[in-house]
C-alpha cells in the first residue's frame, strides 16, 4: 500500500517542480509542517534550505533546489494522493513524501547542516 502512495505522489512531485514558490508558499508550509508528526524537523530544515537559498545566503545547485521547493509544493497543495481534508491518512503522502526528499538530499543537508553551524559560530 505505501509503494502505491508514493508512486502517485512521484508524479504529482513531478507536475508541481516547475512552480515558482512564493513566500507565502513558505509561511503556509511552515504551518503545515505541525501536521507533520515525525517528519515535522526534515520538513522545518527543507524550508530553512529553501529560504537560506533564495536569500543568497547559502548556495546548492539548481537540481537540489527543485526537489526540495517540488516537496514544499506538494506538501502544501491541496492536490496530493491522498487529500488533506482526511485527518491522518492525508498527511501519510505528505510525509512520505519528506522522507523521499530528504533521502535524496542526504549530502545536501549535511552541507547545510556544516554551514549553518558555522554560520551560529561567525554571528556569535
Amino acid at each position: 500500500m505505501k509503494k502505491q502512495f508514493l508512486g502517485k505522489a512521484l508524479a504529482l512531485f513531478e507536475r508541481f517542480k516547475t512552480h515558482k514558490i512564493t513566500s507565502a508558499d513558505l509561511e503556509e508550509a511552515e504551518q503545515k509542517a505541525k501536521n507533520l508528526d515525525v517528519r515535522k524537523e526534515d520538513f522545518q530544515l527543507l524550508i530553512a534550505m529553501c529560504k537560506d537559498t533564495f536569500s543568497g545566503k547559502y548556495k546548492m545547485n539548481k537540481w537540489n533546489l527543485s526537489v526540495i521547493v517540488a516537496t514544499i509544493i506538494y506538501v502544501i497543495s491541496p492536490l496530493d494522493a491522498i487529500p488533506d481534508v482526511i485527518p491522518v491518512l492525508g498527511w501519510i503522502d505528505d510525509v512520505t513524501i519528506i522522507g523521499y526528499a530528504i533521502s535524496k538530499l542526504s549530502e545536501e543537508i549535511l552541507k547545510y547542516k556544516l554551514f549553518s553551524k558555522q554560520s551560529i559560530v561567525v554571528e556569535s
